[in-house]
C-alpha cells in the first residue's frame, strides 16, 4: 500500500528498497497505491486511479483504493481491502507475464498477499514478506475495529493462513519476530532487519538550526519536537495534555509536525494553546535542520501498540544528536533497545510526561549516554541494514 514519494513510515523504506535493488542490477516492478499516507489523501500530482510510470528508474503500477480523510473504524479495514481487490488482477497478470524470481510483499497490507502467493506458486517464484506492521494486532489494540469478536477471529485466521505460506518473513524488531513465531511462522524462515537511518543525511549540526529563527524561537526557548504520523498509535493527546499542563512555563515550546487522521481533531482540541505549534511535514532537503531545531525529541506511543511496531522515526531522533524522551513500559523492546540513550517514562500519563519535560528543560536536555546512542545507531545504519535485507530477499 505504501511507497515513495511518501515520506513517513513504510512508504519511505519500501521506496528505498526498490531503488536499492534496481541500482544493484535487479529488474524490479512495483505495484502499489497512489501516495496517500499519512494524510489519507492522494498527494498532488497523482490521482486515485490505475496508472503506470517510471519513478527513479523503477516501473511503478498504481492501483486505486477507497480513501477518506477521517479513516476510522471500518474505513481502516476498507482501505487495505479495496487496494487488495483493485490490485489483484494487476498482480496476477504481472507475475504470470514477467515470471519473477522473487515476489516481495509488504505488510501493510496482508490482504494483498494471497493473490501474490497464488501467482508466485504458478511461476515457481520465491515469496518474501516484509512485516513492517502487525496490522491485525494493531487494528484491535488501538481500537480501530472495536471489540467485535467474530471480526477479530476472522482477522487472525486470515493472518495465520497467509503468514505460513511465505518462504521468508522479514520483520523490524525482535518482539515482532516473537509474535510472528506465535502466529506459526517457522524460526528458520524469520529474519529481523530494523528500519534504518541515513547517517549521511541526518547528523548533529555544529551551528544553531536556522529553523529556530524562522519559527521565532529564542536561545532561551526550550523546544520540544514531535515529527511524524499523527494517528491513534502515537498517543499524541498525552503529549498535548502535557503541553497544556506546562502552558504557564513560557520558555517551553512544543512543535507537532506531520500529518495523519487525527491531526484535524488534535488541532481543534489543542490549537488554542500558545505554547504549541502545528506544522506540516517539512521538505526532505531541510529535514536535518528541522530535527536539529529541537532541544528534546518526544516519542509518545499508545500503550496498546507496544511491541507491535518499532517506530521508524527513532533513528532520525538519535542521529540528530538531540535528547530523546520516550513513553514506554519496562520490558518492551523499545526500552531494552534504548537503555540509557534516552529518558523513558510510562505511557498514558500526561502529568508524569510534563514533569519529565520540565526536568529536561532545567537540565537543558542532557542527551544521555553517547556510547549507548552510538551502539543503537550502529544497528540502524542504512548501508548495513539495506544490504542485509536485500541479501535475504535474494537468497535461495
Amino acid at each position: 500500500m505504501n511507497y515513495a514519494p511518501e515520506m513517513a513510515g513504510v512508504g519511505r523504506y519500501t521506496g528505498e528498497i526498490a531503488q536499492h535493488l534496481r541500482a544493484s542490477g535487479g529488474d524490479i516492478t512495483v505495484i502499489t497505491t497512489p501516495p496517500h499516507y499519512p494524510g489519507w489523501k492522494v498527494m498532488p500530482g497523482y490521482r486515485n486511479r490505475y496508472s503506470t510510470m517510471t519513478e527513479n528508474g523503477v516501473p511503478v503500477i498504481r492501483a486505486p483504493l477507497i480513501l477518506r480523510e477521517q479513516m476510522k473504524g471500518i474505513w481502516r479495514l476498507l482501505a487495505p481491502l479495496s487496494f487488495a481487490l483493485y490490485s489483484a488482477p494487476v498482480v496476477l497478470w504481472q507475475i504470470l507475464k514477467q515470471r519473477p524470481t522473487v515476489v516481495f510483499c509488504v505488510e501493510p497490507t496482508l490482504f494483498a498477499a494471497p493473490i501474490a502467493q497464488f501467482a508466485a506458486k504458478l511461476v515457481g517464484a520465491r515469496t518474501v514478506l516484509h512485516a513492517q506492521d502487525l496490522e491485525v494486532d494493531a487494528a484491535f489494540a488501538v481500537g480501530h475495529l472495536g471489540s467485535r469478536r467474530w471480526l477479530k477471529k476472522l482477522g487472525f485466521a486470515f493472518e495465520a493462513f497467509s503468514l505460513k505460506r511465505f518462504d521468508q518473513v522479514i520483520t523490524i524488531s525482535n518482539r515482532m519476530a516473537e509474535k510472528l513465531e506465535e502466529k506459526g511462522v517457522l524460526t528458520s524462515r524469520l529474519t529481523v532487519v530494523r528500519n534504518w537511518v541515513d547517517l549521511s543525511h541526518i547528523y548533529p549540526l555544529r551551528d544553531v538550526s536556522p529553523y529556530r529563527a524562522e519559527l521565532g524561537f529564542s536561545a532561551e526557548d526550550f523546544v520540544v519536537l514531535y515529527s511524524g504520523n499523527i494517528g491513534a498509535k502515537q498517543g499524541l493527546n498525552v503529549l498535548l495534555d502535557a503541553a497544556e499542563n506546562l502552558v504557564d512555563l513560557k520558555h517551553i515550546r512544543f512543535v507537532v509536525a506531520g500529518a495523519g487522521p487525527l491531526k484535524t481533531e488534535l488541532t481543534a482540541r489543542y490549537g488554542h494553546l500558545q505554547n504549541v505549534s502545528f506544522l506540516p511535514f517539512q521538505p526532505e532537503a531541510k529535514l536535518n535542520a528541522f530535527l536539529n531545531m529541537a532541544d528534546l525529541h518526544v516519542l509518545p506511543q499508545d500503550k496498546g501498540a507496544a511491541d507491535l511496531v518499532l517506530p521508524s522515526k527513532l533513528g532520525g531522533m538519535l542521529a540528530s544528536g538531540r535528547s530523546v524522551l520516550v513513553t514506554a513500559e519496562e520490558g518492551t523492546e523499545l526500552v531494552e533497545f534504548l537503555k540509557d540513550a534516552a529518558t523513558i517514562v510510562p505511557p498514558g500519563n500526561s502529568t508524569v510526561l510534563a514533569e519529565a519535560i520540565t526536568v529536561q528543560a532545567g537540565n537543558r536536555a542532557s542527551p544521555g549516554s553517547e556510547t549507548t546512542r552510538n551502539e543503537c545507531l550502529q544497528q540502524l545504519t542504512r548501508t548495513t541494514a539495506i544490504d542485509r535485507l536485500s541479501s535475504v530477499i535474494l537468497s535461495e
